[in-house]
């Protein structure tokens, strides 16, 4: 008889557990769904070396790209990197990409890069320069830059346009250039 009352309310017991995570679960799957959305836009940082950089900085088309050289050490770079976000949105409907270059270390990729931009939740597209010797790319990139940081290198080959600053942006003046070069026919 004892053994019957006990095997009893064992399941009694498993219907009410049993009862108790079906209710859970859709609370489960709301969760997970909320924190994969929260992620789904979590940028992915590219390593490449300057020979494929080359590749994006001479494309034959009608879009404007808007190469922006920065390091998360740099407190310029790191303070008009919202510009540049700014840009990216507003124009997402132009042909207009934004590409930003870190030049952090490759072995700084994981503990800082990767981390900084998911902080900073940037959207625009982000590559890592991993190419040690900076003087051999300098001159590549615009003959007029120092190697001093931030620089931004906008380009479009069916406009004939490339121009060069070795500047911190305001939102201003970068809206205000960005705009200018849409503009151009």
């Amino acid at each position: 008889m004892d053994f019957l009352f006990v095997v009893s309310e064992i399941l009694i017991k498993y219907q009410s557990l049993k009862e108790e995570i079906i209710s859970i679960k859709p609370i489960v799957v709301i969760f997970s769904v909320l924190f994969l959305a929260s992620h789904a836009h979590a940028q992915n940082v590219h390593v490449v070396s300057f020979q494929e950089l080359v590749t994006s900085l001479n494309k034959q088309n009608d879009t404007t790209y808007v190469f922006n050289f920065w390091a998360t050490w740099c407190s310029p770079c790191v303070e008009e990197l919202p510009h540049f976000e700014t840009v990216n949105e507003t124009y997402k409907n132009e042909k207009l990409q934004v590409v930003l270059i870190s030049l952090d270390f490759k072995s700084e990729l994981e503990k800082k890069v990767i981390p900084f931009v998911k902080k900073k939740n940037i959207r625009s597209a982000v590559v890592l320069l991993d190419e040690p010797d900076a003087n051999s790319y300098i001159d590549k990139v615009s003959p007029e830059w120092s190697g001093a940081i931030p620089a931004t290198l906008i380009v479009n080959s069916k406009k004939n346009i490339r121009v060069f600053y070795e500047k911190k942006f305001s939102l201003e003046e970068l809206q205000s250039l960005i705009q200018s070069i849409i503009e151009r026919n």
